[in-house]
């Protein structure tokens, strides 16, 4: 049996000399004689023929053709139109067979218009099945690197009854030493001071990290504080979002806060309230492409309400927004993560107490001063790590089952330890030390 497409042609060698040839069927194949012992069929239409061959000494020698329809170039042209779809292209004689599974009953009319351009008779063998598209996991980890700094430098006077007065004084940058004191001058003694009559008096700081001095003749004390406080990286969210591909998901953790809107037009001077959203922000699409390359639109956001720089509204108080917010597109294959970084927020706040007057004589007016400076200066820093689920056809994994609680002490192995114990066994432990 020979199979031959329509418009190729196919070259046969024999082993003795042809004299004659033989085509049962002329409209199907074209045969040409080259050399005596070899010959060239040409389908010239789709069909079946039989070609028969003689030799010198009046054998004969029969052959089947088979002209099938080209169909290569059908399947080339559906790969490309259709690449999701399940589809298997063959030719039968004159016939085009279509066999396999798509997802929507309009590609399969698409399918039949472009198997006629290869052959009237279509044999349409397509079955309707619903597509399931695979999925884009994005696990997301928001964290601020925190690297404000605190400086506190401030000095606290407190008079404890010196000429026979009572009271303290203080620049109230932090808490002056608290306890109780007798009404009169003393000396002091161990942890307190006392009193010339009955009460007794002790003190407590604020702040185990001061240096406290103190004058028991004077009846005058002083603390020095003298700090600096730093922060480290704080996690503010970490998301997993699950979407189809090329599908938008979207994540806020945070709140709204409302806005008011004054209307023109018509209703011009009517405020209406609208709500704009604050907080951890996230908006992403991932679509899945070939050879499982991950194209990734992410817009990660984290806002904050700010009422330093707030306006006021027919008298409604509105807060500003301080947001730090990146939008990028990348392509990443399944598991590979990138980081955004950079987005910083600087800020710097310096606080000043004094006595007045007294605090502006120089050299000495340090010792009625204090200052607080606070320098912020945080970085917000996001993490994206991408996979691809198929939920559907993939079977989840068995869930553990849960746990029993654990005993904290296990019962047979501590008595066994015990000097001459047993366990429940009944076997013996170790014998008591004498």
């Amino acid at each position: 049996m020979l199979h031959v497409f329509v418009g190729k042609s196919v070259v046969i060698n024999v082993q003795t000399r042809m004299t004659r040839i033989l085509a049962s069927n002329p409209v199907v194949i074209e045969t040409l004689a080259t050399t005596p012992s070899q010959v060239v069929v040409e389908g010239k239409a789709a069909g079946t023929s039989s070609l028969i061959l003689w030799d010198e000494s009046g054998h004969s020698q029969m052959l089947d053709v088979i002209v099938d329809v080209d169909v290569s170039g059908l399947r080339t042209a559906i790969e490309h139109a259709f690449p999701r779809e399940q589809v298997s292209v063959e030719s039968d004689g004159g016939r085009v067979v279509l066999s396999g599974s798509v997802s929507d009953p309009r590609i399969i009319d698409e399918l039949t218009k472009m198997a006629g351009l290869y052959s009237s008779q279509i044999v349409n063998a397509l079955t309707v099945v619903e597509f399931h598209e695979r999925q884009v996991l994005l696990e997301v980890k928001f964290a601020e690197i925190d690297r404000s700094r605190i400086d506190q430098l401030g000095v606290n006077i407190m008079s404890v009854g010196a000429l026979n007065t009572i009271g303290s004084i203080s620049t109230q940058q932090f808490g002056p030493p608290v306890g109780g004191v007798g009404a009169t001058g003393g000396s002091a003694g161990g942890g307190g001071i006392s009193g010339t009559g009955t009460a007794k008096g002790a003190f407590s700081l604020p702040d185990i990290l001061s240096i406290f001095l103190f004058r028991p003749d004077l009846n005058l004390g002083a603390t020095i504080k003298d700090l600096q406080t730093k922060s480290v990286l704080q996690i503010l969210a970490e998301p997993n979002l699950l979407a189809l591909s090329g599908q938008k998901a979207s994540f806020l953790a945070g709140g709204e806060f409302p806005f008011p809107v004054v209307q023109g037009g018509q209703n011009i001077g009517v405020v209406t309230i609208q709500f704009r959203p604050f907080g951890v922000r996230l908006d992403f699409t991932g679509t899945i492409g070939k050879d499982d390359v991950i194209r990734l639109h992410v817009a990660p956001e984290v806002s904050a309400l700010d009422f330093t720089n707030s306006i006021t509204i027919a008298g409604f108080v509105v807060p500003a927004l301080s947001t730090r917010r990146a939008e990028t597109e990348i392509e990443l294959k399944d598991g590979q993560a990138f980081g955004i970084a950079g987005l910083l927020d600087h800020r710097a706040q310096v606080q000043m107490n004094k006595i007045p007057g007294i605090a502006d004589i120089p050299v000495l007016g340090q010792l009625f001063r204090s200052k607080s400076v606070n320098r912020s200066n945080t970085e917000l820093l996001v993490l994206v790590s991408p996979h691809i689920v198929d939920p559907i056809r993939v079977a989840a994994p068995t869930p553990p089952l849960p746990k029993g609680p654990v005993p904290f002490l296990e019962v047979p192995k501590f008595d066994k330890n015990l000097p001459g114990g047993k366990n429940p066994r009944g076997a013996s432990g170790p014998p008591a030390p004498k």
